[in-house]
């Protein structure tokens, strides 16, 4: 089979659906692994329902596309949640903390796991991880992703390091602020913000600005880059006076 399989987690809508219309448009198989149906999907995509949280439905997502496809040439971890309810540091719920812990990083981590057994049968694969400028800014009301966020970049490295031998590259994609439903109804306030300064480049990111970092992945151009950082931010990452 010599069209790619890639699997992108939480592509029913903004970042993750953004990436998988992509991948999808440059002729990939796409697989949509969300916990809801999509409204619609790509020529040629299929939806095979998955929380990344829950270890059967992971083993479950693999078992289905190799039996459907019989390889994976891409895993795409975008799937992860926010708080319920922003709160301060000093209150932080111990079920918000652990659900955002379950999800966003044991769930990422898991599903590195296992589709890194996988390629390594395989013999190649490249492993994205979609993580956040909160992985180093602080967010005082919403502790609880930032620290779920910077443990998928030690996540990254952890896998970038340990596949390297085989030929996998795993990557990491910091989106900044990017315009998705998640954002709307902050939207002014951030564009108030990238007014002023925030960002050196003046307007909020696209799903299609993190989609085409993963293209570039895709083309292999950054193999040789495994356990790369790409900051999708405006240039938010860069300290200025």
């Amino acid at each position: 089979m010599n069209e790619k399989i890639s699997i992108v987690t939480g592509a029913r809508r903004g970042i993750g659906r953004g990436i998988a219309d992509a991948l999808a448009a440059r002729g990939h198989r796409v697989v949509f692994a969300n916990i809801s149906t999509p409204e619609s999907m790509p020529p040629g995509a299929v939806f095979i329902p998955c929380d990344i949280s829950d270890e059967k439905q992971r083993e479950n997502l693999l078992a289905q596309v190799i039996e459907k496809f019989g390889k994976v040439d891409m895993l795409v971890n975008n799937a992860g949640i926010a708080p319920a309810e922003r709160r301060d540091v000093l209150d932080t719920s111990l079920e918000s903390f652990r659900q955002l812990m379950q999800v966003n990083l044991e769930g990422t981590y898991f599903m590195c796991q296992l589709f890194a057994n996988q390629m390594v049968k395989q013999g190649n694969g490249r492993i994205v991880n979609v993580s956040s400028i909160s992985s180093y800014t602080s967010s005082t009301n919403r502790g609880e992703y930032c620290v779920s966020k910077a443990g998928i970049s030690m996540v990254t490295q952890l896998f970038a390091d340990r596949l390297a031998e085989y030929g996998i590259g795993v990557f990491e994609i910091r989106p900044g602020i990017i315009k998705t439903d998640m954002t709307a109804a902050v939207q002014g306030k951030y564009e108030k913000l990238i007014a002023d300064g925030l960002t050196p480049i003046k307007r909020m990111g696209t799903p299609q600005d993190v989609a085409n970092v993963v293209l570039a992945i895709d083309d292999g151009y950054f193999d040789f880059c495994t356990g790369q950082v790409f900051n999708a931010d405006a240039g938010f990452h860069i300290r200025r006076l």
